[in-house]
């Protein structure tokens, strides 16, 4: 009875299961495996089924074609080029709109000293302007023209309508055409700006006078058979 009962229990028994471990790295030491070790019952791995060795891409490129990718590149790099040009575009309107902001300060500021200036000319031309108040209107002076301030309206230049305003004409054959003869006030520009334009006399050509034609010669009588001509001016008296 006892011996029929054993010989059920070993016909019972599983097989006994071996699987090699194929890693190549001991996972308990950290170290290199010179041969695989066998472990029971653990199922052997396929070869098939083991995950990418390093450095191994995991994308599939049967998902995304090649034609896409170049597309796409090419969208996104035409995109980039597009936000730079905007942007350098962008900082060079900035940089002009800075500019002329700052000349029209300038320009505001040297427009209120104007009047200044012509006072110290005025001052100037009646000998007035000396010692320490000329040394400091020449330090003005000098100053203003730095910052690009320039004078216009002298006798002897063409007259400009741009920049000249005329309030006096006259009429002369000594010059060719319209010229500034008179300067009542001198004009400024700032820059390429107009500040105040110059207050002048102009005078035009004006084509000199013809010379009075010569009075006609009184004809002489020719002397008859030996007789003197008559004297016209002793028979007038």
């Amino acid at each position: 009875m006892g011996r029929h009962s054993m010989d059920a229990g070993n016909d019972n028994e599983e097989p006994r299961v071996v699987v090699r471990d194929r890693r190549k790295i001991d996972p308990e030491t950290g170290e290199l495996r010179q041969e695989p070790v066998e472990v029971e019952g653990v199922p052997e791995v396929p070869v098939s089924a083991a995950g990418p060795e390093a450095g191994e891409s995991t994308l599939d490129e049967s998902v995304v074609p090649a034609g896409d990718v170049e597309r796409q590149l090419a969208e996104r790099t035409a995109d980039l080029q597009r936000i730079q040009a905007e942007y350098a575009n962008y900082r060079k309107r900035v940089e002009r709109e800075r500019e002329a902001a700052a000349a029209t300060a300038k320009a505001s500021v040297v427009g209120d000293l104007l009047p200044l200036l012509d006072d110290l000319e005025r001052a100037e031309a009646h000998g007035d302007l000396t010692g320490a108040f000329k040394a400091v209107a020449d330090k003005l002076v000098n100053t203003l023209q730095r910052a690009g301030l320039e004078s216009f309206g002298t006798e002897g230049e063409p007259f400009d309508p741009s920049v000249h305003e005329a309030v006096q004409h006259a009429t002369s054959p000594e010059v060719d055409g319209p010229t500034v003869t008179t300067v009542l006030r001198r004009g400024y520009h700032f820059g390429d700006r107009v500040l105040r334009a110059a207050l002048v006399g102009v005078t035009d050509h004006e084509p000199a006078a013809e010379p009075a034609a010569a009075e006609a010669e009184v004809p002489v009588d020719p002397p008859v058979e030996g007789e003197l001509p008559l004297n016209t001016d002793e028979n007038a008296r």
